[in-house]
């Protein structure tokens, strides 16, 4: 009989964390330095931009990374990547503060009491915004304490909690995938891939109508079988106590103001990318300015103003120094003089395939990556190094490649189990994985297959940098 005290506790198996993974990648790429023959392209740049030439690979000395040069690539890593890095952290502190004033929050009541008895307009007035939220970047993690708003709504409309995230968290990160201004997928992909900022916005625009759409059209559809049918609810349907929502405050003057002046700025900015070529850095300073007048206008003293806008820098740190991390992989890579080698290597089978299937498989491949690196910021610094000049190997444009990216990289957060925010999502709303994957898989199904066509269209009209 074995002792209590010779029992030995067995910790549960948990997933690797994201940096976990990413510098497990950084070791298994330094090893690769020792047995992947070096080699390099010729390069030629363009108006700004450097591209490979295709048919000039060769092969040269080697130079295989030691015990240091892994940890002094880090380094390396998150200095190179400062620009993005700070990007991120100045948009977190932004919507941070317009999150702090409760003009989200109180718009987003003032939405559902004004729509009361009209069931679909409200719905789909809610997906609608929430898309908007992830298409510019405000709501990526940041959608989860909405979910708790969501369980409230449904429960009024006597809906079940699945539709909750479904008008939340999946509306945000559709709009997240279509992705027409947002800094932490497109616009780092477009930074690294050396394209005008935001380049292509008229048919992201397209890709975020379509998405929406089907969306609403989806979602509404599995609400309407509720209405008519209760016990169609996929999880059940737990009876409120009170099917009337109270809204303790209004929706503001002050609310109204920093909605237009975000909405404002942010259009801005859009012009000042086509008409002055505006940047990240120009992007990252912006935020700051934004996040200011925004707190000023909610009447927030001085203090508040700097220690909110930090709050939100420090909420943004784990995706913000992921960059860098993932960035310190090529920064081996490069080094060790294998990234070429690499690009040479995947474009001899790619280039066998018509472009279009050469598109569809780089999608397939960012999905099957988003798995383990559930990460739009760091995925992009991975993957775009390799599919920029990548395109210009296989004969399709960059932009096509980036969209390749944020379908792939977005699609997948709102069905893998590995997703943070998915997960947490789930659990605000009290909603099994495999019930809310039940739901999702044909929306899943029926987005790749937009993905499919918009990417055989890019390809078609050759999706340049405007």
């Amino acid at each position: 009989m074995i002792k209590e005290s010779d029992k030995r506790k067995r910790k549960k198996w948990e997933f690797p964390d994201t940096y976990v993974i990413v510098f497990a990648v950084l070791l298994m790429a330094a090893a690769a330095t020792y047995f992947v023959p070096a080699g390099a392209f010729d390069r030629e740049e363009t108006d700004g931009v450097t591209t490979v030439i295709s048919g000039t690979f060769e092969n040269v000395e080697s130079s295989p990374a030691e015990f240091m040069d892994v940890f002094m690539a880090v380094q390396t890593g998150m200095v190179e990547s400062a620009g993005l890095i700070f990007l991120v952290l100045f948009a977190g502190g932004m919507f941070e503060i317009i999150n702090k004033s409760g003009a989200i929050h109180k718009g987003i009541y003032s939405a559902i009491d004004t729509m009361k008895g009209k069931e679909f307009l409200l719905i789909a007035t809610i997906i609608i915004l929430f898309a908007l939220g992830g298409a510019v970047g405000a709501l990526a993690n940041s959608v989860i304490p909405f979910v708790a708003i969501g369980v409230l709504l449904v429960k009024a409309l006597k809906l079940d909690a699945l539709v909750a995230v479904a008008i939340t968290f999946n509306a945000a990160f559709v709009g997240f995938s279509a992705g027409f201004l947002n800094p932490y997928t497109v616009g780092i992909a477009h930074t690294i891939s050396e394209l005008p900022l935001f380049s292509g916005m008229v048919f992201r625009l397209i890709a975020f109508v379509l998405l929406v759409g089907v969306t609403i059209w989806y979602t509404w559809r599995y609400c309407k079988k509720i209405l008519n049918d209760p016990s169609r609810s996929l999880i059940g349907i737990e009876n409120a106590a009170n099917n009337e929502m109270t809204f303790d405050e209004k929706f503001t003057g002050r609310h109204k103001l920093i909605l237009i002046w975000t909405g404002a700025a942010l259009i801005f900015f859009i012009f000042a990318v086509v008409k002055f070529q505006w940047t990240t850095d120009h992007m990252a300073a912006f935020f700051v300015i934004i996040g200011l007048i925004a707190g000023i206008i909610a009447g927030m003293n001085y203090n508040t103003i700097a220690i909110t806008f930090l709050e939100g820098c420090k909420n943004l740190v784990y995706g913000a120094l992921i960059i860098g991390l993932a960035r310190a992989v090529l920064v081996i890579m490069e080094n060790g003089q294998i990234l070429d080698t690499l690009v040479n290597t995947l474009s001899h089978p790619l280039s066998a395939l018509p472009p279009v299937a050469t598109a569809i498989g780089m999608f397939i491949m960012n999905s099957l990556f988003n798995f383990f690196v559930p990460s739009g910021s760091g995925q992009a610094a991975i993957m775009m190094p390799i599919q920029a000049p990548l395109a210009d190997m296989i004969g399709i444009t960059r932009q096509v490649s980036v969209l390749a990216f944020q379908f792939g990289d977005g699609f997948s957060n709102a069905l893998y189990p590995t997703s943070g925010p998915l997960m947490a999502s789930l659990a605000v709303a009290g909603v099994s994985w495999a019930k809310w994957a039940k739901w999702f898989f044909p929306l899943f199904l029926i987005w790749t297959g937009i993905a499919f066509l918009l990417l055989a269209v890019a390809v078609l009209i050759n999706l340049g940098p405007f």
